[in-house]
């Protein structure tokens, strides 16, 4: 399990890549709430908007998670461990006022990085009382 990269996987680094050359900047691998023992993917403080690529497998993926054959019982758990407590800092997130965006690793980078585009522009400008400029 060393080998399992938390940051820094592939999807994430495509999608940081889009985001980053549209000129929003952002933290990575960053806690949202400094009492909360989680961080998210991708950070945008002042929109509070927090990001979080889900791998397939870790995080239970209805397409493609496939229960493992050896020592199943251990890793299903784990999985199911995984995916409440990921509903869990979704309801402590939003309780906060932040948004929370989830993707899965194999959704497109170029989708998943248009709509946090549009939408951490969106609450930036909504909250500086402008309109969004398209």
């Amino acid at each position: 399990m060393q080998a399992v990269r938390s940051r820094d996987t592939k999807p994430e680094l495509l999608v940081r890549r889009l985001v980053h050359a549209s000129g929003l900047r952002y933290r990575v691998a960053a806690r949202p709430l400094p009492d909360l023992r989680r961080t998210a993917d991708m950070v945008f403080r002042s929109a509070k908007v927090a990001v979080f690529i889900d791998g397939c497998y870790w995080h239970g993926c209805p397409e493609h998670y496939v229960s493992p054959k050896t020592n199943s019982g251990y890793w299903s758990d784990k999985v199911a461990r995984n995916v409440a407590r990921d509903r869990d800092t979704d309801r402590q997130l939003e309780k906060a006022g932040w948004l929370v965006l989830r993707y899965w690793e194999h959704a497109s980078a170029q989708s998943s990085a248009a709509e946090i585009i549009q939408l951490v522009r969106a609450r930036r400008n909504s909250q500086y009382g402008t309109t969004a400029l398209g």
